[in-house]
């Protein structure tokens, strides 16, 4: 089967930076407290999991989450992301696999948290990943959400060495809460917030649960 164009995409951008990623996003939730108190109420609410980290980068949130006692592993669809996750943080799990292609058994979550993952995955696609996310989770397990508000494709070229173009999505929350509900993936929280330092669009932030 061919790839979609998009996953080799994004993944030929991300393993080209990832041996920098890791530094540029290490203070990324500083100065954001709503962001953790979105993240805080996902780890109250999947209690140990076992939860998925989908996009994972390198990793910093799957440690997060086991940090604060949520038993998580995380999945990216870079190689080069993954490999710079197990380098920093070698007792954790980190698997290469993209949001639909994870590979794991039905029901085996508590858990999925997609952190501004959702964005490289073309609007007309996401049905697809929310049906994904709605076969690993266990009957009352949660999702939680990040994403760039709007109604666009943007092309983004990285000044990296190989001048990498991808395509992120910016994404209407309304429309992400109908067809999470579509997938039977009930909505129980969502907030957006102005954007902050280095952000040009308000960021959006939901909580849903499996029916």
């Amino acid at each position: 089967m061919t790839e979609p164009s998009h996953l080799a995409a994004t993944r030929a951008a991300y393993d080209d930076m990832a041996d920098r990623y890791a530094e540029f996003i290490k203070t990324d939730l500083v100065d954001k407290p709503l962001d953790r108190r979105m993240l805080a109420a996902f780890v109250e609410l999947v209690g140990t999991g076992p939860v998925a980290d989908l996009g994972c980068g390198t990793g910093r949130l799957t440690a997060y989450l086991n940090s604060e006692r949520v038993s998580a592993f995380g999945v990216d669809l870079s190689p080069g992301m993954v490999a710079e996750a197990r380098r920093l943080y070698p007792d954790l799990r980190f698997d290469v696999g993209s949001l639909t292609g994870s590979n794991l058994e039905d029901g085996a979550l508590g858990g999925v948290l997609a952190w501004y993952s959702i964005i490289y995955t073309p609007p007309e696609l996401l049905a697809e990943v929310f049906a994904e996310f709605h076969r690993v989770l266990a009957p009352g397990g949660h999702v939680a959400l990040a994403f760039k508000t709007g109604d666009e494709r943007r092309r983004i070229r990285r000044p990296d060495r190989r001048k990498v173009t991808f395509d992120e999505y910016l994404l209407v929350p309304g429309r992400v809460a109908e067809l999470m509900a579509d997938a039977e993936l009930r909505v129980t929280a969502r907030l957006v917030r102005e954007p902050g330092a280095g952000e040009t669009e308000p960021q959006a932030y939901l909580l849903a649960e499996k029916r």
